[in-house]
């Protein structure tokens, strides 16, 4: 198989670290040699690693190199919650060792389980028949409920993040990492940093949110339409279900050329459920009743936005994880376009 065709490749120049302490702890911790490291071609935000060792194979996430923003790329926090996840109904990989010393590779970084599956890259699910598609947004409605049903007091999560009057904290968040990280103008990220704190719903509620819940954050099982694995925990914390689920439903509001969306296509044609099955799939297998909003929706575009423009700074300083990290950071003006036009 050429590079051009694996899930890895070479270590990037940017990414490379010195292995001989790493292969120490894994050793003492694994009892494992290890033999080689590719790089994933994922991660946008934390660079991920293949581990080839002669007990088989290990995935290493870490920091990246450079300056950071404040409270970003936390793989403390990612080691955390699948420790505190592991035994509930929510599937995710089985965390191994955590390195917080920066010196063993350079930045914290943690190793966990290897999972062989399937990941869509796509939300139109070109790899799949058509009568095969609406299984999996089934599942993936299937798991979101399941993480938001989760007791996360009794999981030892009781202090991941402040219950309650989430949306106003994200959105100062997300304006201060704004303008921590802007390298342009993005008229639209103004005024919905002016427009989201006044036009907050009524109601709170608090379940352990992963914050980057889309499809290509999922391992399905290699035949059957079942998550094995959510992936990427990073953004987790203690928030508001409907900012989970509000961000799962991005690909209904873009189109493939902006953001590799779902609007404008044939869903019925596609075999994939339109947003309003999706919505209801949810709910009926326990994830809030609490209806969906246009303001969910422009929040997490908001959201997105701000994060990628995050991506084209990385990408421009010389140290983002994902080689096209600069196409990808472009996409913000559009998100955010997106986002003001749903609250107009």
């Amino acid at each position: 198989m050429s590079d051009e065709d694996s899930e890895t490749i070479p270590v990037r120049p940017a990414h490379r670290f010195a292995t001989e302490r790493l292969a120490q702890m894994l050793g003492d911790g694994l009892g494992a040699r290890l033999m080689d490291v590719r790089q994933m071609r994922g991660g946008q935000s934390n660079p991920t690693f293949l581990l080839l060792t002669d007990r088989g194979e290990y995935v290493l996430r870490k920091q990246p190199p450079g300056a950071l923003l404040p409270s970003a790329h936390a793989v403390d926090r990612e080691y955390r919650v699948l420790a505190a996840l592991a035994g509930t109904d929510v599937p995710v990989p089985r965390p191994l060792l955590y390195g917080a010393d920066p010196t063993v590779i350079g930045t914290p970084f943690y190793v966990m389980e290897r999972l062989k599956g399937r990941i869509f890259r796509s939300p139109n699910l070109p790899e799949l028949a058509p009568q095969a598609r609406r299984p999996v947004y089934l599942a993936m409605a299937d798991t979101l409920a399941k993480l938001h049903r989760v007791d996360w007091a009794a999981r030892g999560l009781a202090d991941f993040g402040k219950p309650g009057n989430y949306f106003a904290r994200q959105i100062a968040r997300w304006t201060k990492q704004w303008q921590g990280s802007q390298t342009r103008g993005n008229p639209s990220i103004d005024r919905l940093a002016e427009w989201l704190p006044n036009h907050i719903p009524t109601g709170d509620q608090v379940s352990l949110c992963h914050g980057d819940f889309r499809l290509d954050n999922m391992v399905f099982h290699p035949t059957e339409p079942r998550v094995i694995g959510l992936l990427d925990w990073e953004l987790s914390t203690l928030g508001h279900p409907l900012a989970d689920f509000a961000y799962s439903c991005i690909p209904y509001l873009t189109a493939a050329a902006t953001h590799n969306g779902l609007a404008g296509l044939d869903l019925w044609a596609l075999g994939i459920p339109d947003q309003a099955e999706f919505v209801a799939a949810y709910a009926e297998r326990g994830g809030t009743a609490a209806p969906l909003q246009p303001f969910h929706l422009a929040f997490s575009l908001f959201r997105l936005a701000v994060i990628l423009e995050g991506v084209l700074a990385r990408a421009q300083a010389g140290n983002a994880s994902n080689a096209e990290a600069g196409t990808v950071g472009a996409r913000g003006i559009a998100l955010a376009d997106r986002a003001w036009q749903l609250v107009q």
